[in-house]
C-alpha cells in the first residue's frame, strides 16, 4: 500500500461556533502534519486533506469522536506523497459555495449508494443522469450519456434550468452527482425547490463509485482539486474522451495553462505540453507571466513566507506564555 492517504469528505450540519471548530481542526492538523483545504460554516464542514496513513486514520477517528460528526463519510484514496503543498483551515459563510436558496438539511435528493446507482445505469432506461460539475471537470470525464452544463461553479445552475425544464413530468429518474456528493446535496434541493420529482443523487459522488463499484461507465477521468489534477476512476471499462487542446489528439492529461493570466484548465498531451512550455496557445507561451513548466501543469501559490501555524490563536497564545 502506498504510504500516504487522500482523504475527501463533507457533512451537513449545525456548528454553532465555527470559529472555536475552526481552531480545533487547524491544530489538530498542524500537530499530525495534516495539509489540504478544509471549510467551516455554520452548515457544517468539508474537506480535502493528505497526510501518512497513521496521521489520516488519526485524523478521521478524532473527527467521528464529535457526536455532530460520527456518521460523516470519508473518501480515502492512496497516493506516494502529500497531495497538497499547504493548509488552510477557512472559515465562510457556506461549506461549497452556491448562493442557492435551499437547504439539505431540510430538503434534498434522495441518496443513491455506488452498487444502486451501478444496477440503476444498466436497468433503469428512464433514468437521466446529471453532472453538477464545472465545464472543465466533465471535459476529461464524465458519465456515459450524463447531461452536462457548461458553467463555471455552480452558483450559475440556475441559469441553466431551462436547459433540463423538458423533464418535468416524464417519470424520469434524475440522478445528480459530482465529485465527492457535496454539490448535488443543494444542487438536488435546488432541482426539488424547482417542482422536479424523483430527485436522486450519487452518495460520495464520482470518487466513492470508483472505490466502491470499479467505476463501470464513467468515460475519462476525474478532476481532483489537489497536485494530482486527475485520477483514475473505471477499472472495468475506461476510455479517453477527451482530446488535448493543442493538437487534438486523444489525452486525459490535464494542466492549468502556464501562463498566471490564462490559467484554465485543459486537456495537453505531454508531447504538447513540452512543446509549448504548459502554455495553451503562442499568446499565453510568449506571455511574461508564464510560469516555468515542470511537465505536471500543476502550479502551487508560491509559500515562501507559509507557516502552518498562521492564524492558529491557540499556538500564538501558547508561544506567548512560553517567551514569557
Amino acid at each position: 500500500m502506498k504510504p500516504y492517504s487522500v482523504l475527501l469528505y463533507y457533512q451537513y450540519v449545525p456548528i454553532e461556533d465555527p470559529e472555536s471548530y475552526r481552531e480545533a481542526q487547524h491544530e489538530f492538523c498542524v500537530k499530525n502534519n495534516l495539509l489540504g483545504r478544509i471549510i467551516i460554516a455554520p452548515e457544517g464542514l468539508n474537506g480535502t486533506v493528505s497526510g501518512l496513513n497513521e496521521d489520516c486514520q488519526a485524523y478521521m477517528q478524532w473527527v467521528k469522536e464529535d457526536p455532530r460528526f460520527a456518521s460523516i463519510d470519508f473518501k480515502v484514496e492512496h497516493h506516494e506523497a502529500h497531495a497538497f503543498q499547504k493548509l488552510h483551515v477557512r472559515l465562510k459563510e457556506e461549506i461549497v459555495n452556491s448562493d442557492l436558496p435551499v437547504d439539505p438539511l431540510k430538503q434534498t435528493g434522495i441518496h443513491l449508494e455506488p452498487a444502486e446507482f451501478k444496477q440503476l445505469l444498466k436497468e433503469d432506461p428512464n433514468l437521466v443522469v446529471i453532472d453538477m460539475r464545472s465545464n472543465y471537470e466533465h471535459s476529461v470525464g464524465k458519465f456515459k450519456g450524463a447531461i452536462t452544463f457548461d458553467m463555471e461553479n455552480l452558483r450559475e445552475l440556475p441559469e441553466h434550468i431551462q436547459e433540463i425544464e423538458h423533464l418535468k413530468g416524464q417519470g424520469k429518474k434524475i440522478v445528480t452527482y459530482c465529485t465527492g456528493g457535496i454539490k448535488c446535496e443543494k444542487a438536488s434541493a435546488y432541482l426539488l425547490d424547482q417542482g422536479f420529482d424523483n430527485v436522486y443523487q450519487l452518495h460520495g459522488g464520482i470518487i466513492k463509485y470508483g472505490l466502491e463499484a470499479g467505476g463501470e461507465d464513467f468515460e475519462g477521468k476525474c478532476y481532483v482539486f489537489d497536485n494530482r489534477l486527475t485520477v483514475d476512476v473505471n477499472q472495468v471499462n475506461p476510455q479517453v474522451i477527451s482530446k488535448c487542446y493543442v493538437c487534438g489528439t486523444p489525452s486525459d492529461r490535464m494542466v492549468n495553462c502556464a501562463n498566471n493570466e490564462c490559467n484554465i484548465h485543459v486537456p495537453m498531451c505531454e508531447d504538447c505540453g513540452w512543446k509549448m512550455e504548459g502554455a495553451c496557445s503562442e499568446e499565453c507561451k510568449c506571455s511574461p507571466h508564464k510560469r516555468p513548466y515542470n511537465g505536471t501543469g500543476y502550479y502551487p501559490k508560491k509559500s515562501d513566507h507559509y507557516t502552518p501555524l498562521q492564524g492558529l490563536k491557540s499556538f500564538k497564545k501558547s508561544m506567548k506564555k512560553t517567551e514569557a
